[in-house]
């Protein structure tokens, strides 16, 4: 309801303020918000396209990954997203030709997946999350032009990031029907690092869950809120992690034991799925997914900086070698 009988007696926590003590430092960011930056250098020119037998075109990697960062960083139809890359490429001079949308659109989905260039060592600090994905098909579709009924389908994407860097390390993208505490093995099973911690939200609490964590490491802590029903395991011998949070929020209360525990790292995941989600979009397409297959669709696979923990930036221009085929994309920021 949006009144609330009991509003006038609730513990209201005043917001934050924040004073900007860097003025000139921030006022030349917003400014570098709106810059563009495009180019190609020599190595990549050769790695763009093929000749063949009969004189076409064949188009490596590297062209159809530019092609789909470019879609994503303006949100573009692949057609829209051909006559970009045709016109970009005029201006700079290039003789260059461009894949065309069907090109694109069939091998996006068997493109490979773009690792990040480090992964975290050590000890991880891993938050594990998942996040609802609308699937956009001809249900949809009719729902909004003739305003036909439709069931909604979804798919959940379930992340682990790494609390420290703000990395994706690991990732499923399951079914609507899929609980969230059966992907916690999968997640930590693409981790090769050591895992130090473990934390998740409330609907990850449950022996299961802290069984399969186990399976990983003896060693590894485990934070995850109990539920307000939530009773003591019974252990005879030495008490379990649960049961110690437990004692803690029963003396301390809920909010000493998130302070206690750090439990609020945890937002750094809700922040994460925010950049996933302002650059691929909230919906997936049908075209891009795969039955039975666990990698996400094409748009994911195709979007490297998503990985890092700047949310204002979509796609950062870097020099060879650190960006994949020395391809300088695109600077732009939201």
């Amino acid at each position: 309801m949006p009144h609330k009988h009991n509003a006038d007696r609730r513990h209201h926590i005043p917001k934050m303020s924040f004073k900007v003590q860097n003025w000139p430092a921030y006022e030349a960011g917003l400014r570098r918000r709106g810059s563009l930056t495009l180019w190609i250098d020599e190595a990549s020119l050769k790695s763009w396209q093929t000749i063949g037998p009969s004189g076409q075109a064949r188009y490596m990697e590297a062209a159809i990954q530019t092609s789909l960062k470019l879609r994503t960083a303006f949100k573009l139809a692949l057609r829209q997203t051909e006559g970009l890359m045709t016109s970009v490429l005029t201006l700079m001079g290039l003789t260059l030709s461009v894949p065309d949308h069907t090109t694109v659109s069939r091998r996006a989905v068997a493109l490979p997946v773009i690792q990040p260039a480090q992964i975290p060592q050590g000890p991880l600090h891993v938050l594990i999350d998942s996040t609802g994905l609308q699937i956009y098909g001809a249900g949809q579709w009719l729902e909004a032009k003739h305003g036909a009924k439709s069931r909604r389908s979804w798919r959940n994407l379930h992340l682990a990031v790494d609390a420290a860097s703000g990395m994706i390390v690991a990732q499923t993208l399951t079914d609507q029907d899929v609980d969230d505490p059966s992907q916690v093995g999968s997640l930590l099973d693409q981790i090769e690092c050591p895992i130090g911690r473990v934390t998740a939200d409330g609907a990850y609490d449950g022996a299961p869950t802290y069984q399969t964590i186990a399976q990983h490491g003896d060693d590894i802590e485990v934070l995850i809120p109990p539920r307000a029903t939530a009773i003591p395991s019974g252990e005879p011998d030495t008490p379990t992690q649960r049961d110690r949070h437990l004692a803690i929020i029963a003396q301390q209360g809920r909010l000493a034991w998130q302070v206690k525990t750090g439990y609020g790292q945890r937002s750094l995941i809700e922040t994460t799925m925010g950049r996933y989600k302002t650059q691929i979009g909230p919906r997936l397409e049908p075209a891009a997914l795969q039955h039975n297959s666990p990698k996400p669709p094409s748009g994911w696979r195709c979007s490297t900086e998503c990985w890092w923990p700047d949310a204002r930036i979509l796609f950062v221009a870097r020099p060879s070698p650190d960006n994949l085929f020395g391809i300088g994309i695109i600077s732009h920021s939201v």
